[in-house]
C-alpha cells in the first residue's frame, strides 16, 4: 500500500510525525532517537527552534516541513490523472450496469446518460484528486508547528518513508512525553 501512495503522490515521505516539546535537550535526545530507528536516513528528521519561528510560511514549508517541495505539481497532475480515470472507469461500470438491467430512462436516450453519468464520475473523481494532492491534513500539522514555534517551543519533524517507520517514529516521540501529531 506505501508503494501505492508513494506512486500516486510522488513523495518520499508519505507521513509527517511531529513532536512538541519544551526544552530543547529533549528535542537534540529525540532527535539522536529517531535517526537510530531502522531505515531512517538524517535528511528524514528535521529539528526546529524558536528562531524558525519569523520565517515566512513559504520558507518554513520548502525549508523544513516539505523535504520535496518541487514534487507538488507533478503530485497535482498525477492525482487529477488517476483520479479522473478512475471516476470515468467507475462511471462507464454503471452505464454498463444500466444498460444490463434494461434501465428505461438509460434506453431511451443512451447518448445523454452516457455523458452525464460519465461525466459526473470523472468530475468527482477529479474533484477527489484535487483533495488527495492538496493534502488538508498537512495543513493542519504545519499551523499546529507555527503556533509552536511561536510558542518558543522546539519541534521534531519525522518524515517516514512507510506506515512501519511512521508508527515506529510516533511511539518513540511519544514515549519521551512530547505531544505528537501526524498527517495521515
Amino acid at each position: 500500500m506505501d508503494y501505492l501512495l508513494q506512486g500516486i503522490f510522488s513523495d518520499k515521505s508519505l507521513a509527517k510525525v511531529v513532536g512538541f516539546f519544551t526544552r530543547q535537550a529533549d528535542a537534540d535526545i529525540a532527535v539522536r532517537r529517531l535517526l537510530r530507528l531502522p531505515g531512517m536516513a538524517s535528511d528524514q528528521v528535521r529539528l526546529l527552534g524558536p528562531e524558525q519561528a519569523r520565517l515566512r510560511a513559504r520558507d518554513l514549508l520548502t525549508q523544513t516541513l516539505e523535504p520535496q517541495p518541487q514534487g507538488f505539481v507533478t503530485t497535482l497532475v498525477r492525482t487529477h490523472a488517476i483520479a479522473g480515470c478512475a471516476g470515468a472507469v467507475l462511471g462507464l461500470l454503471a452505464f454498463g450496469f444500466l444498460i444490463a438491467t434494461h434501465e428505461p430512462a438509460v434506453l431511451n436516450s443512451p447518448l445523454l446518460a452516457f455523458i452525464a453519468i460519465v461525466g459526473f464520475g470523472t468530475t468527482f473523481g477529479l474533484m477527489l484528486g484535487a483533495l488527495a494532492a492538496l493534502r488538508p491534513d498537512r495543513i493542519w500539522v504545519i499551523s499546529q508547528v507555527r503556533s509552536a514555534l511561536r510558542r518558543h517551543q522546539w519541534v521534531v519533524v519525522a518524515h517516514a518513508t512507510d506506515s512501519h517507520q511512521t508508527v515506529l517514529a510516533q511511539d518513540l516521540l511519544e514515549s519521551s512525553e512530547a505531544q505528537v501529531v501526524r498527517t495521515l
